[in-house]
């Protein structure tokens, strides 16, 4: 697969990848594999091997009664459900079905390694499987690759066992255990709510957790998406989910405070090797740390583009990366949710044909 061209390059296979790909070819875009030179056309480069995103990596206990709501893939409307099956079968069936259904020209395992300029208004895009011209790039990464796991002070001495949720498969493997959870969102209160039963926990946060008392409605969910995209439009980094709209108190939260998991400590201020110095500087014995503390945006590879403000953050106009008409963001920011990425996916691809369309007049 080397030098080869598209007018669009997709880099990622999720949610907001999938749809991207489906507004393309509505929008008259055809598949790069089968018409190379093809007037308009585009190709979707996932890293995964198969079907399904993120979601073919989430801990075994999560089911679809407990994640917070999957979107209609565009123009593919689920199929029921079995609220009892766990998150990571479920999703990638119905995302599998999806592609199916819809042929889109998907390449995969494909590893994109950086996105640089290239000759004229050409961008490169470099993988492990060759490179690709394109004439734009809607980038549709997530968050899944790239975990947040801070630094605490002998945190290479411990002699117990470190994972962060993205390595966490089930509390079986915990049982018995002594554990250290780390973080305040939504995936800490959960994993907190399922280790509690197999083991002993301690949560630790940096700050005291919101409960909200009142339920996430419609209007505080237009409320939290202004927030964010009042930020990404000022190019300020984005923060947790959570930040925005606090925790809610759902089944599992409830569950966990009953048990009396919610209990929670302030950060330790140091690892030893068998356990944490606590802020008052006692000791707590632990065999385990999980760190529940988040993802951020998997963008690395778009490095080379010089994208980022000196703040860390990009700023974008909808999915558009400002002054920069020939990359977009989607399933960033406020387009992180599931119906975020829908329509991201449909107006990134809109503004793309405007910018294809303005071209071709003023050519």
């Amino acid at each position: 697969m080397s030098g080869r061209q598209a007018t669009v390059v997709v880099i990622g296979g999720g949610q907001s990848g999938l749809a991207a790909g489906y507004h393309l070819k509505r929008r008259g875009f055809v598949s790069a594999l089968v018409e190379p030179g093809g007037e308009r056309t585009f190709v979707v480069l996932d890293a995964a091997s198969a079907a399904g995103g993120a979601w073919q990596n989430r801990w075994e206990s999560l089911r679809m009664a407990t994640v917070n709501g999957i979107f209609d893939l565009p123009g593919f409307p689920k199929p029921p459900l079995d609220p009892g099956e766990p998150s990571r079968t479920a999703v990638p069936r119905y995302f599998a079905d999806f592609e199916k259904t819809t042929e889109l020209p998907i390449v995969r395992p494909v590893q994109v390694l950086q996105v640089r300029p290239g000759p004229g208004d050409t961008l490169i895009v470099d993988s492990d499987h060759g490179s690709w011209s394109a004439r734009a790039v809607i980038n549709a990464t997530g968050t899944w690759t790239n975990p947040v796991l801070p630094h605490y002070p002998g945190q290479e001495t411990f002699a117990g066992l470190q994972l962060h949720t993205h390595d966490y498969v089930a509390a079986e493997r915990l049982n018995g255990r002594r554990v250290a959870v780390v973080g305040g969102g939504i995936s800490a209160v959960q994993l907190l709510e399922e280790i509690s039963r197999a083991a002993t926990t301690f949560w630790y946060t940096r700050r005291e957790p919101v409960f909200r008392d009142d339920e996430f409605n419609a209007e505080a969910g237009r409320e939290t998406i202004a927030k964010v995209v009042a930020d990404v439009e000022a190019g300020r980094p984005t923060g947790s989910v959570v930040s925005y709209t606090g925790l809610l108190w759902t089944p599992y939260a409830l569950a966990a405070k009953e048990r009396g998991a919610l209990e929670r400590r302030p950060m330790f201020t140091a690892i030893e090797p068998y356990g944490v110095r606590e802020a008052d500087g006692s000791f707590t014995s632990v065999d385990v740390i999980l760190w529940a503390t988040g993802f951020k945006a998997a963008l690395a590879h778009l490095d080379p583009l010089g994208l980022r403000n000196d703040t860390g953050g990009i700023r974008l106009i909808g999915t558009q990366v400002a002054g920069e008409p020939r990359v977009h963001l989607i399933g960033f920011g406020p387009s992180q949710s599931t119906v975020g990425a829908n329509r991201a996916g449909r107006e990134a691809v809109n503004a793309l044909v405007k910018y294809f369309d303005r071209d071709q007049v003023n050519a």
